[in-house]
């Protein structure tokens, strides 16, 4: 499958040094991808997060799954949540760890895909700038992580955002090195990337709109809420008609509808390790299903449906649910 509309090699690579090295200092359009959707006006893509541990903890049996599920639905994409390698990010742009957690663990026909990636924490504790370097892409043409970026595909557009700078607890409590370069001063890098999203969403004329970011704005997983998140994004997700929040970060699958919006906050962060009956009950509201085991979630949108199927580490569907833009809600 094509990935019509991309900048040029040159200038991807100038684009991606300058933004990891430099951050957004002044608001402007975030990057920008063209993935058209197919013929019939449909996208289907799978969505999986915290998974880079070399296989182990069943990350390679969630793959297999993704991988049969990915060729059932014939997808355009994968998107990543974030946590991309453990335990610790990567020490450089040459560390085996991309090619024995990433390359060698999806490899199936229906994975050979551009995978969109947002940073997590960890990657954070490691060399953040390496997976944004054009490095990655050479040695594996499918990986594509920015801090924040816009995927075009018509029918739906997916704007992701790098929320591991929102959190405090990393700054004022570090309990590890991170490595924040590119985005200090914090307060100036989270007001920009604020901005640079709200005006993204004034300007999208998608069908559906979608939101990806590591960390949970709900979740009754082992985090919880996250504050800063819903102090100063969901606002602007709820002013902006977004259909859906994608996150990891809890390494567990959930579904919560937001009590104010049409938002529903979608958790996949299951793609390995996962943390069983590790469950805050802070803060319930809305919650439809939550499952704390391994697994993964797909995502089929039509003109006027979408239909999202979260799946168990041996590809069992464990929670369906659609919605519709007239009927509005469809619970299955």
């Amino acid at each position: 499958m094509g990935f019509s509309g991309e900048k040029t090699m040159v200038e991807l690579w100038l684009l991606m040094i300058t933004i990891s090295l430099f951050g957004w200092q002044i608001s402007a359009k975030l990057p920008r991808f063209e993935h058209p959707s197919k013929g019939d006006g449909t996208l289907r893509f799978l969505v999986v997060g915290d998974w880079g541990r070399k296989g182990e903890f069943n990350q390679s049996e969630v793959a297999f799954q993704m991988g049969r599920i990915g060729e059932e639905l014939d997808i355009e994409f994968v998107v990543s949540t974030g946590d991309n390698f453990y335990d610790n990010g990567l020490e450089g742009d040459t560390d085996p760890n991309f090619v024995e957690s990433f390359t060698d663990v999806y490899t199936a026909k229906s994975l050979q895909t551009k995978w969109f990636s947002v940073l997590g924490n960890h990657d954070y504790r490691g060399d953040a700038v390496a997976q944004m370097s054009p490095h990655l892409r050479k040695i594996d043409s499918r990986w594509l992580c920015l801090r924040s970026f816009v995927v075009n595909a018509e029918i739906a557009e997916l704007f992701f955002v790098d929320t591991t700078p929102f959190v405090t607890d990393y700054f004022i409590n570090p309990e590890h090195k991170y490595d924040w370069r590119g985005v200090i001063p914090t307060r100036s890098y989270t007001t920009h990337a604020l901005k640079d999203l709200e005006i993204a969403l004034k300007e999208s004329r998608a069908k559906w709109r979608i939101v990806v970011g590591h960390h949970a704005i709900r979740s009754v997983g082992h985090h919880g809420d996250t504050p800063e998140l819903v102090k100063h994004l969901l606002p602007i997700l709820q002013a902006n008609n977004v259909d859906f929040y994608m996150n990891g970060h809890d390494h567990c699958l959930e579904r919560i509808s937001d009590d104010k919006s049409p938002i529903q906050f979608l958790t996949s962060g299951a793609g390995s390790k996962a943390w069983r009956g590790d469950v805050k009950n802070l803060n319930d509201v809305g919650l439809q299903f939550f499952y704390d085991g391994q697994g993964f979630m797909s995502v089929s949108i039509a003109k006027s449906d979408v239909e999202i199927v979260f799946y168990d580490v041996s590809g069992k569907v464990l929670h369906k649910w659609t919605r519709s833009k007239q009927l509005q809600y469809s619970d299955v």
